[in-house]
């Protein structure tokens, strides 16, 4: 197909004059709409409006400009028909061969928080309509969506004509650029009004961020997309060092970012394969690390590890002398970006929104999608039951909030053991909770005498506390609701300890 007539109309009006330019010198004859006529006449270029061919001005502030049959019927007139042409030229109609389309900013408008009534005015309505009669004639018409395509065009009529497998490409991606719109548009306004229950059409538009060198495995793609309106949360963040994020960086990257906001500041987490090896709280950023770090310095070797205050000079000074993958932080100076950069494999990212409170969690399954709320609000505590005889002390009461935090972002079944304000063992991802109570404690060691416990769901044997007082183990928080619970606080009394039930669980799988 060789065009003579295309259509433009672009709120980016990046590149739009040079792609104009290179269609008038291929004798392609202009029409445009409202600023971008000006733009075209400004530069030199003959152009007719749109009103001259409709014979009707812009109506209702510009909200109605080509919704018009002068416009849509050249668009849409199948080229193979003689009886659309016939009609076509009978009602004084010309074929348009070339739709340049793109699209009101409307996510930028709902991401500055304003109010409906003013979001509204961005949801293009004519840009739209343009590009899908466009694409739906796409043997005939090419529908050009995106500034990055102007070369690819201008190329292939260089070379004779728009060749089919190029219009065709040009109509497929008109149509998913229309079709990511509309779920922003449905997104935000849901948001706006939210109902009851789960939506029967589930729309999740999303925008390539990076493509990634492999999926888990080098024969596997990979991908990172963005969602919502604004670009936010972990999948906004900016790279200050290193090379490019695996698949698997970016999986850790978000546990530990989830954990780490979960927590007072200064903080500091170490995740290695999605689970937290270390968390601690600090008087500073370094000393956050370096209490982290020790938890298990054999499974931090290689890790990933979040900051949820200003990495400064101090921390970067600790963070270099390890070998660590990914470092995340919500705010970074950059005299310690400066050092981190000698460690040339060391990925830095900086963070400056915390996780998607409304966002919801995604995970696919053969044929379909899993979905569900995050797990994010944080626990009542007026829930929380003293079970056993014996109260928590102040102390204790601390190290079970933080370790009962930990423990949330564990892969069940999942416990934890905490003491003096860090992480001292963690047992993740067992199919027994007793072994994963045993794991705790033998990466604990010695710190697992005077500890607290906890347990991402309720010990469904006593066997638990058991082999927790055998290790020293002060103090136990779970969710409770087990029929064996009363065996469990036998044992938690018998042995002394302290034990609070939550009324909650917190799996992660």
């Amino acid at each position: 197909m060789r065009p003579a007539r295309a259509l433009l109309g672009v709120h980016d009006k990046r590149g739009v004059v040079e792609f104009a330019a290179g269609l008038h010198r291929h004798q392609v004859e202009l029409i445009a709409t409202g600023g971008t006529e000006r733009a075209l006449r400004q530069a030199g270029l003959p152009v007719t409006t749109v009103a001259a061919l409709t014979g009707v001005e812009e109506m209702l502030g510009g909200r109605v400009k080509t919704l018009h049959p002068a416009i849509h019927a050249g668009i849409l007139a199948r080229r193979d028909l003689p009886g659309h042409l016939r009609e076509l030229e009978g009602s004084g109609y010309l074929p348009i061969d070339m739709v340049v389309v793109n699209l009101y900013p409307f996510a930028e408008a709902a991401a500055q928080g304003l109010p409906l009534v003013d979001v509204a005015e961005q949801i293009d309505i004519g840009g739209v309509t343009l590009l899908r009669a466009a694409a739906k004639n796409w043997e005939g018409v090419a529908a050009v969506s995106d500034p990055s395509q102007y070369p690819l065009v201008l190329e292939a009529m260089a070379a004779g004509e728009v060749p089919p497998q190029l219009l065709l490409r040009l109509a497929q991606q008109a149509f998913a650029l229309t079709a990511h719109y509309d779920s922003q548009i449905a997104a935000h306004l849901g948001s706006a009004s939210p109902g009851e229950g789960w939506p029967e059409r589930l729309t999740l538009g999303a925008s390539l961020r990076h493509p990634l060198r492999y999926g888990e495995n080098p024969h596997q793609r990979g991908a990172l997309y963005a969602t919502g309106a604004a670009l936010g949360g972990l999948a906004g963040a900016r790279q200050l060092l290193g090379g490019e994020l695996s698949y698997t960086n970016w999986l850790d990257a978000d546990s530990a970012w989830r954990l780490v906001q979960s927590l007072p500041a200064p903080a500091a987490v170490v995740v290695k394969h999605t689970n937290p090896c270390g968390a601690a709280l600090g008087a500073s950023p370094a000393e956050a690390f370096e209490r982290a770090y020790d938890c298990d310095p054999r499974a931090a070797y290689g890790g990933v590890v979040a900051l949820n205050s200003r990495l400064d000079l101090e921390v970067a000074a600790q963070l270099k002398a390890h070998f660590l993958e990914l470092v995340i932080a919500p705010d970074v100076d950059p005299v310690a970006a400066e050092l981190l950069s000698a460690k040339r494999r060391l990925r830095l990212l900086e963070v400056s929104t915390p996780p998607f409170e409304g966002a919801l969690d995604l995970r696919s399954v053969s044929g379909g999608i899993l979905v569900q709320e995050p797990d994010l609000l944080p626990d009542r505590e007026e829930l929380f039951q003293v079970v056993s005889g014996r109260a928590p002390t102040a102390d204790e009461w601390a190290q079970l909030r933080l370790a009962w935090t930990v423990v949330r972002q564990v892969k069940s079944n999942a416990i934890v053991l905490c003491r003096d304000g860090m992480a001292v063992g963690v047992g993740a991802g067992q199919m027994s909770r007793v072994e994963a109570v045993q794991l705790a404690v033998a990466r604990a060691g010695p710190r697992a005498k005077g500890s607290c416990l906890a347990s991402d769901a309720f010990f469904p044997m006593a066997d638990n506390l058991e082999e927790a007082a055998a290790a020293g183990i002060v103090a136990a928080i779970h969710p409770g609701g087990s029929v064996r619970d009363p065996e469990v606080v036998e044992v938690a009394d018998r042995f002394g300890m302290a034990l609070v039930a939550t009324n909650r669980r917190h799996f992660r799988h």
